[in-house]
């Protein structure tokens, strides 16, 4: 598995955790809860992207959950599940923020997350979320 995609899962296990403890930003780059030793297994490049992802996020999380709310079609943000949201929020601030990354490569990248550690129709939600997200950014251009 390559070191991006797994700073990718490492982002998401982090922003669920933030989430689910409603912390303070610097709790969600305290990747404490990891298993003695898999920082240094991850290597050190991974861990740094993923603290990127984690910290850009969280920096931009009002216009990042903004542009997903704006996206929501008859669909109320507190009912996203939370894993979805967090593999949302990563995604739509790759999208907003690291334009050198291929929006289909995003999402791409966000249906497999879904389809490894959502549900059965999670990649349908989440798919049709950053798809709108990256036609509205293409429109803004």
């Amino acid at each position: 598995m390559a070191s991006r995609r797994k700073g990718r899962i490492l982002a998401i296990q982090a922003l669920y955790s933030w989430e689910v403890k409603k912390g303070s930003p610097g709790d969600a780059l305290d990747l404490s809860w990891l298993e003695p030793g898999k920082q240094e297994a991850l290597g050190l490049e991974t861990v740094a992207f993923s603290r990127l992802l984690v910290s850009g996020t969280i920096e931009n999380i009002k216009a990042v959950d903004a542009m997903i709310r704006d996206h929501l079609k008859r669909w109320d943000f507190s009912r996203i599940k939370r894993v979805d949201l967090s593999i949302l929020r990563v995604s739509v601030y790759t999208l907003m923020y690291q334009t050198d990354i291929h929006p289909s490569i995003v999402i791409q990248e966000a249906i497999e997350l879904c389809n490894e550690f959502g549900t059965d129709e999670s990649y349908r939600f989440v798919n049709g979320i950053l798809d709108g997200i990256r036609k509205t950014l293409q429109e803004k251009g």
